[in-house]
C-alpha cells in the first residue's frame, strides 16, 4: 500500500546516511574519530578500538521478553566505573528484581573490541555476567543470590544488525550496534522457580555501544517486536535527542529481516508529569504512537555523577512508510520507551 508521505510525516527532519559495507576502524592511530566511520552498517563492521582513559563508555546490555517475564543482563566498563546487573521483571506485576552494582575504579582494558569472538565476562561480589559468542548465536549465563541463567540466543545465518557511528565531534562519538528479532531458549530461575524460555515465545534485544561521550547526555529510547498488519515479523528500533544535530540516526525497521534505515530525526512528544499517558514519535514518513502500560524509574545521584531513567513498558501502534513507498502499518506490539539522562 502506498500513502502520500505527507499524511505520515509530521514533525522531525529528514538527513542523508551512508551505508558502510566493509570494515572500518572507529578510530584514527591517534585516538580522534575516523570520518570514514561514520555512516551505519547491516552487520558488525566497526573496529572499536577506543584509546586514552577517563571518557571511554563500553556497555553490552541484552533483554529477554517473554509472555510472563522481562529479563535484562549488562556488563559496562566506563574507566573509572564499571557496572555489573541482571534485572528479573514479572510482567503480571512488574514486580523487580535487580541484582549488581557500581565497582569504582576499576581494572584498565574491560569490554574491549570483541570481533574476535572471546567471552565477556563482568563481576562484582556475588553477582556474574557472562556473554559468549557461539557462532551466529550468543550464550547469556548469570549467577546471582536470586536469579540464576542460562539461555541461548538464536541467530540465522545473514541475521542482520544495525550499526551507526554518531559523531558530535572528532573527540566525542559514539558506536552502537542495536538488535532485535532474536529468539531464546533456555532457563531462568528466579528465588528457587524455573521459567523455562522457549524460542516460539521470546524475543531478545541488543544493545553494544563503544564510545567516548561528552559529560552530560539525555536520550530517548524505544524498541518493539511484534508483527506487522500483514503478518510480517516486525522489529522497531527509535532513538532521539541524543543524536539531535548531528548526520546520524539509530532509527529503523526490521520487516522479515531485512533492515531498511529510517534517516530522519524524530519528533519525540510525552509527559514527564504523566509517564503513562501516551508517547508520539513522528517524522518524514513516521506516525507512530506508544500507549505505556507501567513505568519503572531508577536514579543514582551522587553529586557529580547523575543516572536517571524513566522507562515505559506499552504497545506500539503506527504507520512507517518506507524510502521505496511501501507503507507498514502495525498495532499491539510489545516493547518499550525511555528517557535517560547522565552526568558521567
Amino acid at each position: 500500500m502506498r500513502l502520500p508521505v505527507k499524511e505520515v510525516m509530521p514533525g522531525g527532519e529528514r538527513i542523508t546516511e551512508r551505508e558502510i559495507t566493509a570494515p572500518v576502524d572507529l578510530c584514527l592511530d591517534n585516538g580522534l574519530l575516523n570520518p570514514a566511520a561514520v555512516g551505519w552498517t547491516r552487520t558488525a563492521l566497526h573496529r572499536t578500538q577506543l584509546r586514552g582513559w577517563g571518557r571511554n563508555k563500553r556497555f553490552e546490555y541484552w533483554s529477554i521478553v517473554t509472555p510472563t517475564l522481562i529479563f535484562t543482563m549488562n556488563i559496562s566498563h566506563h574507566d573509572y566505573r564499571a557496572n555489573v546487573s541482571v534485572t528479573h521483571l514479572d510482567r503480571s506485576t512488574y514486580e523487580e528484581i535487580r541484582q549488581g552494582g557500581n565497582t569504582w575504579f576499576p581494572k584498565r582494558g574491560g569490554l574491549k573490541d570483541r570481533r574476535l569472538g572471546e567471552p565477556m565476562e563482568g563481576s562484582r561480589k556475588d553477582v556474574v555476567v557472562r556473554m559468549t559468542p557461539a557462532g551466529d548465536d550468543t550464550v547469556l549465563h548469570a549467577r546471582s543470590p536470586r536469579i540464576e541463567v542460562d539461555v541461548r540466543v538464536l541467530a540465522e545465518d545473514g541475521h542482520e544488525s544495525m550499526g551507526v557511528v554518531v559523531p558530535w565531534s572528532d573527540r566525542k562519538f559514539q558506536y552502537t550496534k542495536k538488535d532485535n528479532c532474536l529468539r531464546a531458549e533456555g532457563v531462568i530461575v528466579v528465588d528457587g522457580v524455573t521459567h523455562e524460555i522457549e524460542a516460539a515465545t521470546s524475543y531478545a534485544v541488543h544493545d553494544r555501544g563503544r564510545g567516548r561521550w561528552p559529560y552530560f547526555t539525555f536520550w530517548n529510547w524505544g524498541a518493539g517486536n511484534g508483527r506487522t498488519a500483514n503478518g510480517e515479523e516486525l522489529g522497531l528500533q527509535f532513538g532521539g535527542k541524543w543524536t539531535d544535530g548531528t548526520p546520524s540516526t539509530e532509527n529503523w525497521v526490521r520487516i522479515d529481516g531485512r533492515l531498511t534505515k529510517i534517516s530522519s530525526h524524530l519528533d519525540w512528544r510525552y509527559d514527564p508529569s504523566d509517564w503513562l499517558a501516551p508517547w508520539t514519535l513522528r517524522g518524514p514518513g513516521v506516525s507512530v504512537e506508544f500507549t505505556p502500560q507501567r513505568h519503572l524509574k531508577h536514579a543514582f545521584d551522587r553529586w557529580i555523577i547523575l543516572s536517571r531513567s524513566d522507562t515505559c513498558f506499552g504497545h506500539y501502534s503506527g504507520v512507517i512508510q518506507l524510502d521505496g513507498g511501501d507503507v507498514v502499518e502495525f498495532s499491539d506490539v510489545f516493547g518499550h520507551v525511555e528517557e535517560v539522562e547522565r552526568r558521567w
